[in-house]
């Protein structure tokens, strides 16, 4: 089934009068109860919470460094797709990489220039 991606139509967003005086006259425990009760709509787990906080936190470093997804990805030796599910919320990375993108944020450029040294790892003094 291929994705189809529609834009929100402002005009129709907007509730009609007769919704909105419905909306009006509930209390707040009664807009919960229904909003935990659409089957529409079901609450996010806190996985998919988790995983929505991570995309954010992803996504607004590789914007922070001001690069696309395709040189955030080239840059840092990261496959591009597994960064667009990032972005998206779609997985979540393991703890490995979860380091690896917290020092790339903290000193983007230190990683940069230790992944562009080409010397073999034996070189490196650990």
């Amino acid at each position: 089934m291929a994705l189809v991606r529609r834009r929100l139509d402002a005009a129709k967003a907007v509730l009609s009068g007769e919704e909105q005086r419905r909306l009006d006259a509930m209390t707040p425990a009664e807009i919960e109860k229904n909003a935990l009760t659409d089957p529409d709509n079901p609450p996010s787990t806190d996985e998919e919470l988790a995983r929505g906080v991570f995309a954010r936190e992803v996504r607004r470093t590789r914007e922070k460094l001001g690069l696309s997804q395709n040189r955030f990805a080239k840059r840092y030796g990261i496959n591009l797709r597994r960064l667009q599910d990032w972005e998206q919320g779609r997985s979540a990375p393991d703890t490995a990489i979860l380091a690896y993108l917290k020092v790339i944020a903290r000193e983007p450029e230190m990683v940069r220039s230790i992944l562009e040294d080409r010397r073999p790892l034996g070189e490196f003094a650990i």
